[in-house]
């Protein structure tokens, strides 16, 4: 058997962190270390490690503890980091008003992901940002460069609550 600990900060501490912040200026606050960064990095072993204007960049590692039935990577896996690269994208292009969530996403799982794999890199770049949709496109890829998955997302742009 084997044992995975799984510790995070209170989401709370993000969300209230998020007031008053552009999007680029919330992700730099996570990236400094200002900000926690949101539980899911701690499940899934991956965490933003750079955005600027209309881009994001998370890195994260391939784990047994991430396998199907196949003894490969879940393609949710892929699918979450380039979800977020995706969105964070999009985020970064938001002023202290405005919120985004994921209304399609498009993922093209292109080659098997295991544990062997190692370092994952997921990065986003927005395509367009009207006044209530965004689309941004991924790629996920290797150390090496190796492209793992590609996508496509539209994200619709709210208000903050």
């Amino acid at each position: 058997m084997t044992t995975r600990t799984t510790e995070w900060q209170d989401v709370g501490l993000a969300v209230a962190g998020l007031a008053g912040k552009t999007g680029l200026e919330f992700l730099r606050a996570i990236i400094g270390g200002q900000l926690p960064h949101p539980p899911i990095s701690a499940t899934l072993d991956f965490h933003i490690t750079a955005a600027d204007e209309g881009y994001a960049r998370f890195e994260g590692r391939a784990g047994e503890h991430q396998y199907n039935p196949m003894a490969t990577v879940h393609g949710g896996v892929a699918c979450t980091l380039l979800d977020s690269a995706m969105s964070c994208a999009v985020m970064s292009v938001l002023d202290a008003e405005s919120a985004y969530t994921t209304a399609q996403l498009n993922v093209n799982l292109t080659r098997p992901i295991t544990a062997a794999t190692g370092a994952l890199i997921a990065e986003g770049r927005i395509l367009h940002r009207g006044r209530t949709l965004a689309t941004a496109e991924g790629k996920l890829i290797d150390a090496k460069g190796t492209v793992l998955a590609h996508a496509t997302t539209t994200c619709l742009i709210i208000p903050r609550r």
